[in-house]
């Protein structure tokens, strides 16, 4: 006997909410209301429904919480360490001082921006998500599959360009303490791996204990840098060499490094290289929005807090290494291999220098471990709209932490194999870190670009929102990544002097999967790529408010009019508004 269903219309007062009623951009049309039958959602859940998910983790972080993970993936104090060449080897101090104040102006507006976004639209999609939605009609699949492949090429890279130099570090100092000691390839890369086989595991514990850890990490991260900033002032030992305690101001603003063979305004803009590679982990907050409470207001002030307050911080960090720093070529061609430490080695007695480096190589692991744990959340995100060729395993959340330990572990065996380019030496290995200044940047600015220039009221404003300034705060933003983005990928030398050992490799880095990428789209992956796939049911407002719901009966029954059961179905994201 066919089944089929009687049609009866009720009022939507005190029932669940319809998309138009959450303060959402949803690739799910105005008149859905999401259907969750398990237990009554949260308002969290609820405007997670109301994007096409259904709640799959606990919502464990808080603000704080939150911002610690994106502070502790920013990692200042060891993401200084690691770019101290290009910000000091470009143009020298007066590219610290003034490149990082220039730039980071423009880049607090890429980050209330993308805030912006993630009010609206609070799922560990972020970014991917919202250029698949905002983009205008039949350009959504497009707009998504180059914003997730940038994004993630490099989210994956974080936590490998993280503990790779750390476990540099690790082993210049302790070619400090033993002269005798050379680290060899072989054991940078077993460490660079028992590393990262640690920040697996971390990131493999329920949620709870992840917030937990960053919170003490990302805690450690701010007592470090604070301690990093009094101590080298205060403990130099410039005047037992013969030097004042501070170099005059009118050098430290002034006096320009030639570390590139373009004028001083280029070498200046070349130098934000530095300020954008250790700004991009404030997108951290959007990806952990499905695990966050009150995820509309909190991971958008998380994103912001953390590019004011790291911005901040960071400036002072500069202002103090650009006013103490002795011999700039001396620190970039030391034998260690490590700026950082040889600058520490320049200014400090030696016990205080390991001090400082010590208090580094813990926050680079703190760094690393946000890294692994917001790149665990983007890959388990992409893998749910199967944009992987093994996304039924890796999108699986575990039962036991409910977290996605096969994501984490996927991301971990690649970081591994990664590391294994530093074999082939220096120049390959650097060539493929440098792919997260730019593979971020890109990511962050196409939903911006979108939302700008192509929207218009289409866009729904979350709670935390920049009012009339938005339109004026995202042009900037993509006036500065449009104009950094060929800036990035400059060689320092020109003309003869230039040599494959002189040659920015970026361009190729970067641009060489994503040209692939776009030649899989044309060749096959627009036929079945179509967005952001919804996984849960939702039923259709009606006319005048009324939701239209089935109620089963007997063939028998006469009833008037019928509907059936395919008019309440998952829409399983084919999405007629992207497609």
């Amino acid at each position: 006997m066919a089944e089929n269903l009687d049609v009866r219309s009720q009022s939507i007062s005190g029932r669940k909410k319809s998309v138009a009623e959450e303060p959402v951009t949803s690739v799910l049309s105005a008149g859905a209301i999401p259907i969750y039958s398990e237990r009554e959602l949260t308002a969290d859940e609820e405007c997670l429904a109301a994007l096409g998910y259904k709640p799959e983790f606990k919502r464990e972080f808080s603000l704080w919480t939150t911002f610690c993970v994106s502070f502790a993936v920013l990692g200042l104090l060891p993401s200084f360490a690691s770019t101290l060449y290009y910000g000091m080897g470009y143009a020298g101090t007066p590219g610290m001082v003034w490149g990082w104040l220039i730039a980071m102006a423009f880049i607090q507006c890429v980050a209330m921006s993308m805030a912006e976004l993630c009010s609206s639209m609070p799922t560990s999609g972020g970014l991917y998500y919202a250029s698949a939605v905002l983009a205008p009609p039949g350009w959504g699949p497009l707009a998504a599959w180059l914003t997730g492949w940038s994004n993630w090429l490099g989210q994956v890279t974080g936590a490998p360009s993280v503990d790779y130099p750390l476990a540099e570090m690790i082993l210049a100092c302790a070619s400090i303490t033993n002269p005798t000691y050379i680290p060899q390839n072989w054991q940078v890369w077993l460490l660079t791996t028992l590393i990262l086989l640690i920040h697996g595991c971390i990131s493999s514990m329920p949620t709870k204990w992840i917030a937990n850890f960053n919170s003490v990490g990302s805690t450690f991260n701010i007592i470090a840098l604070c301690i990093v900033l009094i101590l080298i002032p205060a403990a130099t030992n410039r005047q037992s060499q013969g030097l004042p305690r501070f170099t005059p101001a009118s050098v430290v603003w002034n006096d320009f490094y030639d570390g590139t063979d373009f004028p001083k305004g280029v070498s200046i803009l070349m130098t934000f290289v530095a300020v954008i590679w250790t700004m991009s982990g404030y997108d951290a907050p959007f990806h952990l929005s499905e695990e966050c409470a009150n995820a509309n207001v909190a991971a958008p002030r998380a994103i912001v807090m953390t590019s004011g307050i790291g911005g901040l911080f960071g400036w002072f960090l500069q202002l103090v290494v650009a006013y103490t720093v002795i011999d700039i070529d001396g620190a970039l061609t030391s034998p260690l291999g490590q700026p950082w430490v040889s600058y520490l080695l320049q200014v400090l007695p030696q016990k205080v220098a390991l001090a400082a480096a010590s208090l580094t190589i813990i926050a680079a692991f703190s760094m690393g471990q946000g890294c692994m744990v917001a790149a665990s959340r983007v890959t388990f995100a992409y893998a749910r709209d199967d944009c992987f060729p093994c996304s039924w395993w890796i999108k699986r959340v575990n039962k036991h932490t409910q977290t996605p330990v096969n994501a984490v572990w996927f991301n971990t065996t690649l970081g591994i194999l990664m590391t294994l380019l530093v074999f082939g030496g220096t120049l390959a290995a650097g060539a493929l870190f440098s792919i997260a200044a730019v593979a971020a940047f890109v990511a962050f600015t196409i939903p911006i670009f979108i939302r700008v220039f192509f929207v218009g009221n289409r866009f729904r404003a979350g709670p935390w929102n920049l009012g009339r300034f938005s339109m004026y705060i995202g042009s900037a933003a993509c006036a500065f990544v449009a104009l950094m983005v060929p800036i990035l990928m400059l060689p320092s030398l020109t003309g003869s002097d230039l040599g494959p050992s002189g040659m920015n490799w970026t361009v190729l880095v970067y641009g060489g999967p994503m040209t692939m990428i776009i030649i899989w789209w044309v060749v096959s992956a627009h036929k079945w790529f179509k967005g952001p796939k919804v996984n849960i049911e939702h039923q259709m407002l009606g006319r005048e408010g009324n939701l239209v719901e089935g109620k089963e009966h007997d063939s028998g029954d006469s009833s008037a009019g019928s509907i059936t059961k395919e008019d309440r179905v998952l829409d399983d994201a084919k999405a007629a508004d992207l497609a």
